[in-house]
């Protein structure tokens, strides 16, 4: 049995990251909107922070992240 050609094994490696990466980013959003309940919940991202042992920062950076990501509600979509 032959091995697949280089150019076969970049292509398919180059999806499974696309995949990953896919992944990852809706890993982070579901991960960001937890956040937000645990705001909403808690008051603050600092309370959330100290409640997960985590930094402000981090705390804020995930979901300001996430925020610019996704369009705000009731925009116009172009689906």
């Amino acid at each position: 049995m032959e091995p697949k050609p280089w150019r076969d094994r970049v292509r398919e490696e180059e999806e499974l990251l696309a995949q990953l990466n896919r992944a990852a980013s809706d890993a982070a959003a579901r991960r960001a909107e937890a956040l937000l309940e645990g705001v909403q919940e808690l008051g603050s991202r600092a309370e959330v922070a100290r409640e997960l042992g985590r930094s402000w920062q981090a705390v804020d950076q995930a979901i300001k992240r996430y925020q610019h990501r996704r369009p705000p509600k009731g925009a116009a979509t172009t689906e």
